[in-house]
């Protein structure tokens, strides 16, 4: 198949595809007489693979680990059991930094309960003082 067809089957863009290529994720398909790549089922499944790995948010040199594991089956599993332990680790720190970031929004959206001109606006005074090195209530000790 050529990497239209290709792209069509997994829902992936034609340029990310050549951007795997080129990174070596996904293995470079062999060139028919005119020149154009001829990719095969084995494509297909890496591909959905990598795409797989991405929803999950793993970055890509996480995916070229589990490739690389995926690449020798009868290995132990350990590598791939920790590496997700890490991506978890990754994706709770994330968590609990947007936590934070929600309170602070929070706290900042409760500054101006009120309609009124911009100028009388909690929300941009806050957001000014802060600008000038200043407390701000977003920022203060919850």
């Amino acid at each position: 198949m050529r990497i239209g067809e290709l792209a069509k089957r997994t829902g992936t863009d034609i340029e990310t595809i050549r951007y795997y290529e080129k990174s070596g994720l996904l293995a470079e398909p062999a060139r028919n007489t005119a020149g154009y790549r001829e990719y095969m089922e084995e494509h297909q499944e890496c591909l959905q693979f990598i795409r797989h790995c991405r929803s999950l948010q793993m970055p890509l040199a996480d995916v070229r680990v589990l490739l690389d594991l995926k690449s020798n089956p009868t290995a132990e599993c350990q590598g791939v059991n920790a590496l997700l332990d890490h991506h978890i680790e990754r994706i709770r720190t994330q968590m609990e930094a947007l936590l934070a970031l929600e309170t602070q929004l929070t706290t900042l959206r409760q500054q101006c309960g009120e309609t009124h001109s911009v100028q009388k606006c909690a929300i941009i005074q806050n957001l000014s003082e802060s600008a000038g090195n200043h407390d701000c209530a977003c920022h203060a000790e919850h």
